[in-house]
């Protein structure tokens, strides 16, 4: 079993039509047609949505997206619209709603890796591939690949995996033109990333990316280069050979898979509740990302 342990009820709010529950998001419709997404503080593990949040998480992915959408601005156009708060909706959505336009969303998470981790380690181990790419011998965890690859996968339903596709796949599914400029976009967003986190001190090892068209301009939607999307890990650690720090929810992953959860992750029971310890230590991760990537004190 996966998902979530306890579904949430989304808030109405007046001329907003709730569309969609997500992992985090929530997303509505508002009466000029336009998408209304808010982050909530809510965090998942090992395909569950836990019961716990996170304090100020929602916050931190939207400021942080936005810091980044503006350092992108010349390589890709994005779907944000507003950050005003729609007429009506509670005071706590502040900071963390983004009224978006409604694009064409391709049905693909294109994912782009500069180091080999993750699901890539995982294929590289059996085939030394990574989504049908074929990379050198003696890569170990945490090693920088000879160039960056973009690596797509398949968008899942809440509580299942994402699945790894071939570029060949994409096209198939997508069309050769838009496999193609989803691959070239996707790979020159990603490069401008890592120099930028680079000078400040972090490797951007890979992350996500959705795309939707606007006509027929390939828009950057969604959260973008956010710890939630992204394997940030600090550069005066990295240490190929070993899992490496990183700026996300490790704290949350390593304490669901200890033995003080008393939570068995092969069984069919739901994940406990989170200690404020773990809580506060992942907070501070998040809001760590977010100083060391803007230069902006977290208020």
């Amino acid at each position: 079993m996966s998902g979530f342990v306890e579904k949430p009820e989304p808030i109405q709010v007046p001329g907003l039509v709730h569309l969609h529950t997500g992992k985090v998001r929530e997303l509505y419709q508002n009466e000029a047609g336009d998408l209304v997404m808010v982050a909530s503080d809510r965090t998942s593990a090992f395909d569950w949505v836990l019961p716990t949040e996170i304090p100020d998480k929602g916050r931190v992915l939207t400021q942080l997206s936005l810091w980044w959408f503006d350092q992108l601005a010349d390589l890709a156009p994005n779907h944000v619209l507003s950050t005003d708060l729609p007429e009506g909706a509670p005071a706590d959505w502040a900071g963390r709603t983004l009224v978006c336009k409604s694009l064409r969303m391709v049905p693909v998470e294109a994912v782009a890796r500069g180091y080999l981790t993750g699901s890539g380690l995982v294929e590289y181990r059996e085939s030394r591939t990574v989504c049908g790419l074929a990379l050198p011998e003696g890569l170990v965890d945490g090693s920088e690949l000879p160039a960056p690859i973009f690596t797509p996968a398949t968008k899942a339903a809440v509580g299942e995996h994402d699945e790894n596709v071939s570029y060949e796949e994409v096209a198939r599914q997508v069309g050769a033109e838009t496999a193609a400029q989803l691959r070239q976009t996707t790979l020159a967003v990603y490069s401008r990333a890592r120099s930028i986190a680079r000078d400040r001190g972090i490797i951007l090892a890979d992350t996500k990316f959705e795309f939707g068209y606007e006509g027929d301009t390939l828009v950057l939607a969604d959260e973008v280069l956010t710890p939630d999307s992204s394997r940030f890990w600090p550069a005066d650690q990295w240490e190929p050979g070993r899992a490496q720090p990183s700026f996300d929810k490790q704290f949350v992953r390593d304490w669901l898979t200890s033995a003080e959860s008393g939570w068995d992750r092969a069984s069919e029971q739901p994940p406990p509740p989170l200690p404020e310890e773990i809580v506060a230590a992942t907070r501070a991760k998040y809001v760590e990302a977010y100083e060391r990537l803007t230069g902006t004190r977290w208020a």
